[in-house]
């Protein structure tokens, strides 16, 4: 296991996460029903996308060292735009909770939670980049680790923090610190594209 490799995927996931509209839908979802249920269940859909992800990269890491340090370097750069250029999340991305019509109960909320967390999580920024990692580390266990605590983290950190976070740090800085950091990792691997 590289601490390097968990270690990156971890600063590079966390911010880019924080933003993201699966952590608003936790944070709404929190605001309602217990929020340990809630986080059980973002958290199990976080880790499912995580070995998905990272079984991806791992494939893609079977291609020549420079055609995937090329291509990573594009991903980097492409998320940093996107993100650079994302405004705040409005109501109507909160929405997507899906939270009328819930029982009450902890199996039915643990469900709801997963399954927005899963489904949000497809193509998602965060996925993308979590495979762009693995394929260049060539670590897929140390790059999972990193992707998972760092996304556990923004789920507990919706939970348990609520709108509180937002009334501290400004949504466009925690956007634009992941936009730098996606800028920085995708110069170190347009680098070793070229070495």
């Amino acid at each position: 296991m590289s601490l390097t490799a968990a270690g990156a995927t971890f600063l590079a996931v966390l911010p880019a996460e924080l933003p993201d509209k699966t952590i608003l839908a936790c944070l709404i979802l929190s605001s309602r029903y217990r929020p340990g249920v809630v986080f059980g269940g973002a958290a199990a859909a976080f880790l499912v996308q995580v070995v998905i992800a990272v079984a991806a990269g791992g494939a893609l890491s079977l291609l020549p060292h420079h055609i995937v340090e090329a291509c990573a370097a594009g991903a980097f750069l492409a998320g940093a735009g996107l993100l650079w250029r994302t405004k705040e999340a409005k109501d109507d991305d909160e929405d997507d909770a899906g939270q009328d019509g819930l029982r009450s109960g902890n199996w039915p909320v643990f469900g709801t939670a997963f399954a927005v967390v899963f489904l949000a999580e497809f193509g998602d920024l965060t996925q993308f980049l979590t495979v762009s990692l693995a394929a260049r580390f060539h670590d897929p266990v140390s790059v999972g680790i990193g992707a998972t605590l760092a996304l556990w983290v923004a789920a507990a950190v919706a939970v348990t923090l609520g709108w509180r976070v937002l009334k501290l740090i400004p949504m466009q800085w925690l956007t634009r610190g992941a936009a730098v950091v996606m800028v920085v990792l995708a110069g170190t691997s347009a680098f070793a594209a070229a070495s």
